[in-house]
């Protein structure tokens, strides 16, 4: 089925959203997503269909930072998948890499 994961057209075998994020290889407790515009509960996940023209936004979150970096340092806490162009610098830090980022 055709889906569309973070702007980006996708062709997906996944039934639900859990098998989806299984094939993706990602692990479900860094993972939240929006189905058509809504989030959905990660507990729904094994039993919530996708449809052909589905639209999903995945956000993974890859953890980083410290208490004792300041408050300018760059923090790594999510990272969208696929990854995708971002038009401004702020949205560069929130979906992307530090180093990306810059």
């Amino acid at each position: 089925m055709n889906l569309t994961i973070n702007g980006e057209p996708q062709v997906s075998s996944a039934e639900t959203l859990g098998a989806l994020v299984a094939g993706l290889g990602m692990k479900p407790d860094r993972v939240a997503i929006e189905l058509n515009r809504e989030i959905v509960p990660r507990e729904q996940w094994p039993q919530t269909p996708l449809h052909d023209g589905d639209r999903l936004e995945i956000v993974h979150f890859v953890g980083g930072g410290s208490e004792f970096a300041g408050r300018n340092a760059p923090l790594p806490l999510i990272n969208c998948h696929p990854p995708h162009k971002l038009s401004s610098r702020a949205e560069r830090g929130i979906c992307s890499s530090p180093q990306e980022a810059d």
